[in-house]
């Protein structure tokens, strides 16, 4: 009781693969995982996102405990940095890897630096159909975190998104749009 498979995470991250096994959850007294102030309930997913910031901070990614992507890890760069739970893809494209998500995977983005110059209407629609309702919308330099699941088609509450500010006095980064994050309890159900 209280225990969970382990998750098999796929990382895409500037053209490069990386693989990750989350462990199985003991039966150790729970405490929040991913830096949220509160501990999940059983059938949930902790999860917390941070895109970068400019073009010198990168995003990080936490699932179920377990920092998976990082500027640490040395496994983000610039553009979508995506976590598929339970993903088996191959190839670096992203619309190829996207296609490849099945539906009821959880899927895990933090943009770093520019995601929107090389992003196509067929992919952010392939995020609309994931829940998201900012895709459409992100432009050049805007930071943007999001947490959908494939094929479900249901709005998601968690997404963020920060475009840059124009102000020189308020403006922090020169240009950049401050760091967005996101994080929550995931249903485990493949349904929602």
């Amino acid at each position: 009781q209280g225990c969970m498979e382990a998750q098999l995470i796929a990382l895409l991250s500037f053209s490069k693969m990386f693989w990750v096994q989350i462990p199985a959850q003991g039966t150790a007294k729970a405490a929040p995982k991913c830096r949220l102030s509160a501990v999940c309930p059983k059938d949930h997913f902790p999860f917390k996102i941070w895109s970068g910031a400019a073009n010198v901070v990168g995003p990080k990614i936490c699932f179920n405990g377990k920092n998976v992507m990082s500027h640490i890890l040395n496994n983000v760069g610039p553009g979508l940095n995506i976590v598929v739970v339970n993903g088996q893809l191959d190839g670096p494209d992203i619309l190829t890897y996207l296609e490849k998500i099945k539906p009821g995977m959880i899927v895990l983005v933090a943009s770093f630096d520019d995601a929107a110059t090389k992003m196509t209407d067929e992919i952010r629609q392939m995020f609309v159909d994931m829940g998201s309702t900012l895709i459409r919308s992100v432009k050049h330099r805007d930071n943007w975190v999001f947490a959908g699941r494939a094929g479900i088609k249901i709005k998601s509450i968690f997404e963020q998104a920060k475009h840059p500010e124009n102000d020189e006095i308020t403006n922090v980064f020169d240009g950049w749009p401050e760091m967005v994050q996101v994080g929550g309890c995931f249903p485990m159900t493949k349904s929602v």
